[in-house]
C-alpha cells in the first residue's frame, strides 16, 4: 500500500509540481492550503507523513506542530517542516516542537522525496526480535524503535530515537557532533550542529525523568556527548 502525505502549504504552484513529483514516486498525496483545512483532514484521515509549511494564511505551522506533538494519536507522525525561513533560530524553534526534519525553500524536488523516504523508513516497523539495549531503568528497543523508561514508552521522534541509538551503542564513548552527524546520515538528511543540541534536550527530558540522578547523557564540554553506562545504585 502507498504511503499517504499530507502537503499543508498555501503556494498552488509549489503544491502542484510537489505534488505530481511525489506521485510519480509512488505516494498518495492530499493538499491543504491552510491551517484550518490541514486540521480538518488530519482529525478525519491517517497519513503517513506531513510537510507543513510554517507560513500559512490563517496562522503559523508552528502552532499546529506543537498541537500534533501534544495529541496522542499524532505524537509520531513524522513531520518535515517546509518554509522559506532560513534563519537557525527558526530551524531550531521547529525542531523544539517536535518536527522531524527541515528543508528551506528554494529546495529541489529530488532532495525532499529523499527526505521523505528517509522519514517514512524511521517509522517504519520493524520486526519483533529482542535486540533491546538496557540500562537500569531504560531500555532502547532497536527492533521495536521504542525507548523506555520502567517499561512505559517515551515521547521521542523518529529523528531524536536514531540519535539516541548512536548514543546508546557506544555506552561510556565521547561522540563527536560531528561523529554523530556522520552515524546519522542516510537516516536525517538534515542535521547541524545545533540541531543536536536541541535534539539531545528532548531526549533528556523524555529518559531522565529523576533530577536527583546523574544525567544519562552527559555533555562533554568542547568535546560532544556521551552515554553514561550507568547511573548511581544501578547494576553493571
Amino acid at each position: 500500500m502507498s504511503a499517504r502525505l499530507l502537503l499543508i502549504d498555501d503556494d498552488a504552484r509549489l503544491t502542484a509540481m510537489v505534488g505530481d513529483y511525489l506521485r510519480q514516486a509512488g505516494y498518495e498525496v492530499e493538499v491543504a492550503p491552510s491551517l484550518a483545512v490541514g486540521r480538518e483532514r488530519i482529525a478525519r484521515e491517517p497519513y503517513d507523513a506531513l510537510v507543513l509549511d510554517l507560513m500559512l494564511p490563517d496562522g503559523d505551522g508552528l502552532e499546529l506542530c506543537r498541537e500534533l506533538r501534544a495529541a496522542p494519536r499524532t505524537r509520531a507522525l513524522p513531520l518535515l517542516m517546509l518554509t522559506a525561513r532560513g534563519e537557525p533560530m527558526d530551524r531550531i524553534v521547529g525542531l523544539e516542537l517536535g518536527a522531524d526534519d527541515y528543508l528551506g525553500k528554494p529546495f529541489e524536488p529530488r532532495e525532499l522525496l529523499a527526505r521523505v523516504k528517509a522519514l517514512l523508513r524511521r517509522a517504519a516497523p520493524q520486526g519483533m526480535g529482542d535486540d533491546v539495549l538496557r540500562f537500569g531503568r531504560l531500555e532502547v528497543d532497536e527492533d521495536g524503535r521504542q525507548a523506555r523508561l520502567d517499561g512505559k514508552p517515551c515521547e521521542l521522534t523518529g529523528y531524536q530515537f536514531d540519535l539516541l541509538l548512536v548514543l546508546a551503542r557506544a555506552p561510556g564513548r565521547v561522540l563527536s557532533r560531528d561523529q554523530i552527524m556522520d552515524a546519522l546520515k542516510g537516516h536525517a538528511l538534515e542535521a547541524f550542529d545545533r540541531s543536536i543540541d536541541v535534539h539531545v534536550s528532548r531526549i533528556r527530558a523524555a529518559i531522565e525523568d529523576d533530577p536527583k540522578l546523574p544525567r544519562r547523557i552527559l555533555t562533554v564540554r568542547g568535546a560532544g556527548y556521551v552515554f553514561a553506562k550507568k547511573q548511581d545504585g544501578e547494576a553493571v
